[in-house]
């Protein structure tokens, strides 16, 4: 494609225009991805699943092992102690919505970027210099039912180009990230979904 031509600015300006600041979202509800089912990594397993949640102390652990930036941002800038989540197993047979989690702890340094042994070491970071970031995390309670992967795309697809709730689920618009915001309208409606049954 040929480049765009510059638009004349009118001489007679002294001073040119600020840039508009960039406005940042705040969000305060997230889905939160982990895999239920064994998979071996560098020798680990790496499942993780809701219910290994509420097997730790105080049915509480780490979030570690995040390796996107924009995941790790959520962490670190937004993710406030209190605010819910849900917990989301994927890369399984059943993707979909577990159950409740809250933060308990706000972003500081993943301690498994600095382990040589772990599957998540990164030798591009370094203590004096980290570049991951984790919170604590809370079981809260179970779903009253499994709201599945095709439930929540067969609602979105239904949601798309109109007003409703799930339109622009980051789910399906950020598919690729085990960090997603949520916002409230989208969260107060996947747990109205527990009331209901499954369409089919």
């Amino acid at each position: 494609m040929p480049p765009k031509k510059r638009q004349k600015t009118n001489k007679s300006e002294t001073t040119k225009a600020k840039p508009a600041k960039k406005e940042t979202t705040t969000y305060c509800r997230w889905l939160m991805k982990s895999e239920p089912e064994s998979r071996i990594e560098k020798g680990v397993d790496v499942k993780f699943g809701i219910e290994d949640l509420k097997k730790e102390p105080n049915q509480t652990a780490c979030w570690d092992g995040v390796r996107n930036y924009q995941a790790r941002n959520f962490m670190r800038d937004q993710m406030k102690v209190g605010q819910l989540a849900f917990f989301y197993h994927s890369n399984c047979k059943n993707p979909g919505i577990a159950g409740i989690i809250k933060i308990v702890r706000e972003g500081y340094d993943d301690h498994t970027q600095f382990d040589k042994k772990d599957p998540h070491y990164d030798q591009t970071s370094s203590k004096d210099k980290p570049k991951w970031q984790m919170v604590d995390v809370q079981f809260v309670r179970m779903m009253k039912r499994f709201i599945s992967l095709s439930e929540l795309k067969k609602i979105h697809q239904e949601h798309k180009g109109s007003g409703k709730e799930l339109r622009n689920l980051a789910l399906f618009t950020s598919a690729r990230l085990s960090v997603q915001p949520v916002t409230e309208e989208e969260f107060d409606y996947i747990i109205s979904l527990e009331e209901k049954p499954e369409e089919h």
